[in-house]
């Protein structure tokens, strides 16, 4: 894997991260 494709990932996995946290606290706030 290059450079690139090893920042692409921590980038996308971040966003999923991201998201999913705030899926979280999206229902505990409800």
């Amino acid at each position: 894997m290059t450079a690139l494709d090893w920042v692409s990932l921590a980038v996308t996995c971040g966003l999923l991260g991201y998201l999913f946290v705030a899926l979280l606290r999206g229902d505990r706030v409800r």
